[in-house]
């Protein structure tokens, strides 16, 4: 198999011309601006209906938030980081141990997006890894580093509590039962993770780490390099560079809260950009249905049937029609609207 991973310590000159993009859909970087008001939730301020609210606003207005004093310690945030980076920084020969361009296999060095069925590619490296249970899949991680299972299985931890309590509040925000989502999306939700790797590039104008897409799960947690910006959102029809905030989590409405809110909350779109000086570092966390729940919106929030926007589905066949296609194809969740709303 030859080798397609990026990170794989050649010195590129000039972008490969499978990574170029055409002229309209280049991110123009020159016209993107600093994300100056992206909110900011301290969820450490104690008024609960305050946090509730803030957190109302920033999904409808927004469909992200960053938030400080989330409880996940900086040892834990910090060891995340530097042990993604040791991983990727291994010999090739050790990382294409765990090389593959199965999307079904549950733990997997990859690149790109979606090789099978993207056109261009993109400038960027990922592990993808499974994380609850965790007994069920920690076995399989890299072994080098060797402190990657202890620190990843730590942060794992902390992350899954703190996306249930994120969980919580948003359904509470919504009006519904704290306890509405998670049980709506089953006992056993999943947790996949991404941590992604985006190698200097030697002409960022021309390409994306990776280009605009919503994210299919229902919530995702980020935790960013303090280093390098990446991270770009759509607002009012502009690009905006969210920087990475010191202790924060940039937290991401996906498609299944969108479907289950009836379109109150709405997925953001979002997309990584590259840089030519350094590389960059992103650890995402997908919190993700069982794959047999069935996503639909409460009664709540619909006025009466003729009123809901979006079919019933589960989420293992939304997460298959999505991964059918290209990540830059459309919006995914357009496919599930009923009939009277498209």
């Amino acid at each position: 198999m030859e080798t397609q991973l990026i990170s794989s310590g050649f010195q590129y000159t000039t972008l490969p011309r499978s990574y170029i993009r055409s002229e309209p859909d280049r991110p123009k970087l020159s016209e993107v601006a600093d994300y100056h008001n992206a909110p900011v939730i301290d969820l450490g301020f104690g008024d609960r209906k305050y946090i509730v609210q803030q957190i109302s606003d920033a999904c409808q207005q927004y469909g992200f938030f960053q938030i400080i004093n989330h409880g996940v310690s900086k040892d834990i945030t910090e060891n995340m980081l530097k042990v993604s980076k040791e991983f990727f920084d291994l010999p090739i020969e050790e990382k294409m141990k765990l090389y593959s361009n199965d999307p079904s296999k549950t733990t997997r060095l990859s690149t790109s997006s979606n090789l099978q069925k993207e056109k261009i590619h993109n400038w960027r490296d990922y592990l993808r890894l499974h994380c609850y249970p965790l007994d069920k899949y920690d076995q399989e991680w890299p072994s080098n580093p060797s402190s990657f299972k202890e620190i990843v299985r730590n942060y794992c931890i902390e992350i899954r509590k703190l996306g249930l309590k994120l969980q919580e509040a948003i359904s509470e925000s919504l009006g519904l039962d704290k306890d509405y989502i998670n049980n709506s999306l089953g006992l056993e939700q999943g947790q996949h993770m991404a941590i992604n790797y985006y190698p200097k590039c030697p002409e960022p104008e021309l390409t994306y780490g990776l280009p605009a897409h919503t994210d299919p799960n229902t919530l995702t947690i980020l935790l960013q390099d303090m280093q390098v910006t990446g991270l770009q959102l759509l607002k009012d029809g502009k690009w905006l560079a969210v920087k990475p905030f010191p202790n924060a989590f940039v937290v991401n409405i996906g498609d299944q809260l969108q479907a289950l809110s009836n379109s109150k909350y709405k997925s953001t779109w979002h997309r990584a950009v590259v840089n030519a000086h350094k590389p960059r570092i992103s650890v995402a966390t997908f919190l993700c249905p069982c794959n047999n729940a069935v996503i639909k919106a409460p009664s709540e929030l619909i006025e009466d049937e003729s009123k809901a926007i979006y079919k019933d589905f589960t989420y293992e066949e939304y997460y298959g029609k999505f991964w059918s296609r290209n990540l830059d194809q459309g919006h995914c969740l357009e496919l599930f609207k009923n009939s009277r709303e498209i």
